[in-house]
């Protein structure tokens, strides 16, 4: 920096300032998860072995646990962090059926705290939720794919939770009842169904109305 030069300084408000921190939380969990994973399939490795060191199975089983113990702390410290913050955003997000505290937190970092978004469009957008049928010659429905933007975590976590939400979930479970009756492809029934999550997730966060079956939908077309 040059003699003179003032250094800009980021002025950050205090939504941004803890959805930065959680973000920081974050990638701690995922370093703490890749580390467990591969001292488990270490572990299971070495346990197929013809040969086994009982001293080094003990030692790779301590290590896991370890491990273990640290990305639960890890998660229930950022899950706490924004439960103390966005703790209306949190209950209202928990009010759908199938989301629970963990898919609600996810969702809340993903989302911005939901703060710069103008529609639910755009969140599907940034989940690369958009989902696309391809036809081909020698296949009548063709394969599924979506997106590939956006966050591979909130997707996997959406899609595992729209097999929840088609059975909990009223207007999840119309939506794929309606679309498998149609004859379309399941996974895009599921795809269609995490997309009605991420819909709800935003009209009631941005309308401050927790989940009613009844009204829900309407919230998110007029948002």
């Amino acid at each position: 920096m040059r003699y003179g030069q003032q250094q800009a300084v980021t002025i950050w408000q205090p939504d941004e300032q803890v959805l930065v921190e959680c973000r920081q939380l974050e990638q701690v969990s995922e370093q703490l998860l890749k580390q467990k994973t591969m001292v488990s399939n270490s572990l299971e490795a070495l346990q197929q072995q013809p040969i086994i060191s009982t001293l080094a199975v003990k030692r790779l089983q301590q290590l896991l646990k370890a491990l273990t113990g640290q990305l639960q702390a890890v998660e229930a410290e950022l899950l706490a962090l924004l439960e103390q913050r966005f703790q209306t955003e949190m209950a209202l997000l928990c009010s759908i059926p199938s989301i629970g505290r963990k898919t609600a937190g996810l969702l809340l970092l993903f989302a911005g705290g939901f703060m710069r978004l103008d529609n639910y469009r755009q969140l599907i957008a940034m989940a690369g939720l958009s989902p696309r049928e391809h036809s081909s010659g020698t296949s009548i429905r063709g394969k599924v794919r979506i997106t590939k933007m956006g966050g591979a975590l909130i997707r996997t976590k959406l899609f595992m939770c729209s097999f929840s939400a088609k059975k909990s979930n009223a207007a999840c479970q119309a939506l794929f009842d309606r679309l498998v009756a149609k004859g379309k492809n399941k996974k895009l029934a599921l795809i269609a169904v995490c997309n009605k999550l991420l819909k709800q997730a935003f009209a009631i966060v941005r309308s401050g109305v927790p989940y009613h079956a009844e009204f829900t939908s309407k919230l998110a077309l007029n948002l």
